[in-house]
């Protein structure tokens, strides 16, 4: 398939023709940098993993240039950190068994930027090329403005697509926000416990990242241990790890939905109620 940006990349861990890595996908995760992947669709992954009628293809949409960077990371030049990376995203997908793998090169600037379309028309030659059953993207509510960007990219270059070619289901996922401040029934549960040495050594993989001075391989084991604990209060845990998901099919099903209409739904059900609690057991 034709990449529009000459810095982009499609990499292909195995000895497989293209159009065989690229249709055999099932699963098809878009994140924002190199190692978004593998925190927020390790589920997918797992469940991925030494298929035979299940693929993973990742899609990383920026170029990694701004990393932060100490030790002997320190005097890396953007474009030495765009290479680390780089190599750094191809282990992964070697190791975490991806169907393929893109990366597309973009600056932060040029994802954020709603007037600047190419991005959308590249994503949309991908969905087009996989033909995936699902989709995984940044969250809405995400604190980081460019996972927020790539979300609602991912969302535009879908509504491009024929209902009857558009994945079934497109899935919310947690990186720089948590979604644990879901309702239980609006909060998608994957389970993130099978292999556990997989999931700590894609991780581990990204040392520029570890090594730059956050600690991303305990923090994402926590906070996935974390959910599996405290999802159910009056219950025994019913995984070891898992990592929450929203289901944003709406959006993709209706395009005069607002993203902004869409994800104040659940905010409001948080309001609603944190907000009864305090009232029932309140004097009056």
């Amino acid at each position: 398939m034709k990449l529009i940006k000459r810095e982009s990349e499609l990499f292909i861990p195995f000895e497989i023709e293209e159009e065989i890595a690229l249709s055999q996908t099932t699963d098809l995760c878009i994140a924002a940098h190199q190692d978004d992947i593998e925190v927020m669709a390790y589920g997918a992954i797992a469940e991925c993993y030494g298929r035979s009628d299940k693929f993973f293809t990742g899609v990383v949409c920026t170029d990694g240039a701004n990393s932060p960077r100490t030790g002997i990371y320190a005097d890396m030049t953007n474009e030495d950190m765009v290479a680390v990376r780089k190599n750094e995203q191809r282990l992964a997908a070697s190791v975490g068994g991806y169907s393929a793998q893109f990366m597309l090169g973009y600056t932060s600037a040029q994802v954020k930027d709603a007037d600047y379309g190419e991005l959308v028309d590249q994503l949309e030659e991908i969905i087009k090329a996989t033909r995936p059953q699902t989709i995984y993207t940044h969250n809405l509510a995400d604190k980081h403005e460019t996972h927020v960007a790539v979300a609602l990219r991912t969302i535009a270059a879908i509504r491009r697509i024929p209902q009857q070619y558009r994945p079934e289901k497109l899935y919310a996922t947690e990186v720089w926000r948590g979604l644990d401040w879901l309702m239980d029934n609006d909060k998608v549960v994957f389970d993130t416990s099978p292999h556990p040495h997989l999931s700590a050594a894609l991780v581990g993989l990204f040392h520029s990242q570890i090594a730059g001075g956050k600690r991303y391989d305990l923090a994402i084991a926590g906070r996935r241990i974390a959910n599996a604990t405290f999802f159910e209060s009056h219950s025994t845990d019913r995984y070891d790890s898992v990592s929450y998901g929203l289901d944003m099919t709406p959006l993709i099903e209706n395009d005069a939905m607002q993203p902004a209409e869409f994800i104040l739904r659940y905010i409001h059900a948080l309001q609603n109620d944190v907000c009864s609690k305090i009232e029932k057991f309140s004097k009056s």
